[in-house]
């Protein structure tokens, strides 16, 4: 794979951790603020499991382009 090809891929694993930390943190807020409420918070930490599982993935995948760039 040429280095331009590399670039633009690592460019979008990285706009992946990026969109997934927001995700992240605005589910984080979501979940406090049901708590803060009183409310049932029980669906909304299970979507927070997941989109904490999904970042993991991403940032696993970012670096594997990182670490395919450096060889």
């Amino acid at each position: 794979m040429d280095r331009e090809t590399q670039l633009l891929h690592l460019l979008e694993a990285e706009n992946h951790v990026a969109c997934g930390a927001r995700l992240v943190a605005e589910q984080e807020a979501r979940v406090a603020q049901l708590a803060r409420d009183g409310r049932d918070t029980t669906r909304a930490e299970q979507l927070l499991a997941t989109f904490r599982e999904t970042q993991a993935q991403h940032i696993e995948h970012r670096d594997l382009v990182r670490g395919e760039m450096s060889e």
